[in-house]
């Protein structure tokens, strides 16, 4: 078994830390376990750093078709089963009235391979007799699918703030070009935008209308993602939030030629009707995790 000593000696050693060891040691991969436990491959790679820096050993030996546990993850593996068996079991023993139904949650696509994926995971944990269901979308259509009560409760960008909205977040929205491509120099500019009457797309448009910009939209997509695919290709310039730029993007300034944008917010919404006890369990989860941006 493990030396407790030595792992009191060498820092806290966080649950989290286990539950991402343990879930490596299941899928034998890191890829496969980020998909499992809701997080980034970096993510999970991360943690088993912060892992194998506290107990000063590797944990883990790499291989090109995944991990296999070294002599000292082979001793961590079974008291990390047990003290994660112990702290499930105790939660759920403390709980007097555990929270039980359903809640349907939207979440922004750029958000819902990262830190929102986590939150609901973690959610999951602590309220096992919770029914989640996740719309990961353009988080412009939930607006219309709560009033239609087709979900429950909602982050999603607004340029301003109503007052039955929280704010979570304010980002900065910019122009970006891939570094490996000039499509920001060509005429007419060619700009990738959402396909979806929205205030970006609206803004964008005004914004290149005002500055008395040549452009042509040549790609539209419903999401993020789809977005930046074109920017990375260099089909496009396009317009995205701080939280979506990207190593292979230049973000286009006033300097450039390109009209600042204003900032966007993302906010928190729910029905009026929802289940308060529900909502307000997963606003919580939901604050935590903006509280760390």
């Amino acid at each position: 078994m493990i030396n407790f000593n030595i792992l009191q000696d060498s820092g806290k050693l966080d649950s989290e830390l286990l539950r991402t060891f343990l879930a490596v040691v299941e899928s034998g991969s890191f890829s496969t376990a980020a998909a499992r436990i809701f997080r980034s491959q970096s993510a999970v790679s991360l943690q088993i750093k912060q892992l194998e820096s506290r107990l000063g050993q590797a944990v883990f030996q790499r291989h090109a078709r995944g991990v296999a546990l070294t002599s000292v993850g082979e001793k961590l593996c079974p008291t990390a089963q047990k003290v994660i068996a112990l702290l499930d079991e105790a939660i759920g023993e403390l709980r007097i009235n555990p929270l039980r139904g359903s809640i349907r949650i939207g979440i922004p696509d750029e958000y819902g391979d990262s830190l929102l994926a986590e939150v609901l995971a973690q959610f999951s944990r602590d309220h096992p007799q919770v029914e989640l269901s996740v719309r990961c979308s353009f988080s412009t259509t939930f607006p219309e699918a709560l009033a239609r009560n087709e979900i429950d409760i909602a982050v999603h960008a607004v340029e301003s703030a109503a007052e039955n909205q929280q704010l979570l977040h304010r980002e900065n929205t910019c122009w970006v070009t891939s570094k490996y491509h000039r499509a920001h120099r060509q005429s007419p500019l060619p700009v990738a935008l959402f396909d979806r009457a929205c205030w970006w797309r609206d803004r964008a448009l005004e914004a290149l209308n005002q500055a008395g910009i040549d452009y042509q939209v040549v790609f539209s997509s419903e999401s993020v993602t789809g977005i930046s695919a074109a920017v990375r290709a260099g089909v496009a310039v396009g317009m995205v939030g701080a939280g979506s730029l990207r190593d292979e993007f230049s973000v286009l300034s006033p300097g450039d030629g390109f009209p600042p944008m204003p900032d966007s917010m993302l906010v928190l919404e729910s029905r009026e009707d929802v289940d308060q006890t529900l909502a307000s369990a997963m606003s919580h989860a939901i604050n935590e995790a903006f509280g760390r941006i």
